[in-house]
């Protein structure tokens, strides 16, 4: 149910109360905007896994190595143009009718920050598209050729990822999860929790992962200094 702000124009955000006197409702529906999401999404995947199963100089990366790079393409994505559409055109994304503009205004029924232009979200987007974004992909190059720094990237990412994704559930648990509709089954779980609770889980998975091998590296640097002296 669509809500009237102060100006009397027709939301579907939370607050019911939230002012938002630009906003013009989506000419898209949420099944073309979330086939989008995750075909392009699947798209980076699949390429990413038929390219990570040929035979390197190194040999073939094994199953769990390659759904991680997989895991780095799809965050390219998603951070790169995403989420760097948002931090280009938050101020316009209410009243603009582009599709990733209606893509933001869509998920922002989950979360009203989005389409207020809230600072936090605005200062933490824009950092994980031009950071983490850029990043992802080149941790993907990194993977693919074998370079000796791949585990430090897989590890900067992921710590970013983890940092930003608590902070964004903590300030919205602070607000007392005011900018949804709370227990909604398709925009306080699927859009808030489930679409956000990856980057905690799956980071933290590959933050031990980069853990166990970087130390690894350093013990047999470390033994290898022992044994010269």
């Amino acid at each position: 149910m669509d809500a009237t702000s102060a100006t009397g124009v027709l939301h579907p955000y939370w607050p019911r109360d939230l002012l938002i006197p630009t906003y013009v409702a989506n000419d898209r529906s949420m099944s073309e905007i979330l086939v989008f999401l995750f075909s392009v999404s699947g798209l980076f995947l699949l390429v990413t896994w038929l390219i990570t199963g040929q035979k390197g100089k190194t040999g073939r990366l094994g199953t769990w190595r390659r759904l991680a790079v997989c895991w780095f393409a799809v965050c390219g994505f998603i951070h790169g143009v995403i989420e760097g559409w948002f931090s280009l055109y938050y101020d316009i994304i209410p009243a603009d009718q582009s599709f990733l503009s209606q893509l933001w205004k869509e998920y922002s029924k989950g979360d009203s920050r989005y389409v207020i232009a809230d600072n936090f979200t605005v200062c933490m987007e824009t950092v994980t598209a031009w950071l983490w974004g850029p990043f992802s992909f080149w941790a993907v190059f990194a993977f693919l050729t074998n370079k000796p720094y791949r585990f430090v990237l897989q590890l900067i990412i992921s710590l970013g990822q983890l940092y930003g994704a608590v902070l964004y559930f903590y300030t919205e648990h602070r607000d007392g999860y005011s900018h949804s509709e709370l227990g909604h089954p398709i925009y306080f779980w699927f859009y808030f929790v489930f679409m956000n609770v990856l980057w905690i889980i799956i980071p933290l998975v590959l933050i031990v992962d980069a853990w166990r091998q970087l130390s690894a590296a350093q013990t047999q640097t470390d033994n290898k200094k022992s044994k010269r002296n």
